[in-house]
């Protein structure tokens, strides 16, 4: 069994939620997404991150407004829609259920090996 390969299934499910956590503080620039992704160890590249700028804005979930920048061409910064807004909100819920369920199962198993 290949752990690193669990690893990137998980890392997969888990973009979309990470990228409207940080989206849900302030507007970003795609870089700065991939900056403050790799500071919280998530590696996420360019070809993975467009794409699901994209499906995120055709959704519905996302909007974006283009900034001058000082260091060349404008920019497009990202924001959480209101419907975006909503739907983080029902991600939050859904990953306290998923994280109840595995300390659940970490735990009850725990004390199955100690009986």
């Amino acid at each position: 069994m290949n752990i690193e390969n669990a690893k990137s299934q998980m890392r997969k499910g888990m973009i979309e939620y990470c990228v409207l956590l940080l989206l849900k503080q302030q507007p970003l620039y795609a870089s700065d997404i991939i900056q403050r992704l790799k500071g919280a160890e998530l590696l996420v590249v360019e070809g993975t991150l467009y794409p699901l700028l994209t499906r995120l804005k055709n959704d519905g979930l996302l909007q974006y407004q283009w900034q001058e920048s000082t260091q060349g061409p404008p920019r497009k910064y990202y924001a959480l829609s209101t419907e975006g807004e909503q739907y983080l909100g029902e991600l939050d819920n859904a990953w306290t259920e998923l994280t109840s369920t595995i300390n659940y199962l970490k735990v009850n198993n725990l004390e199955t090996e100690q009986k």
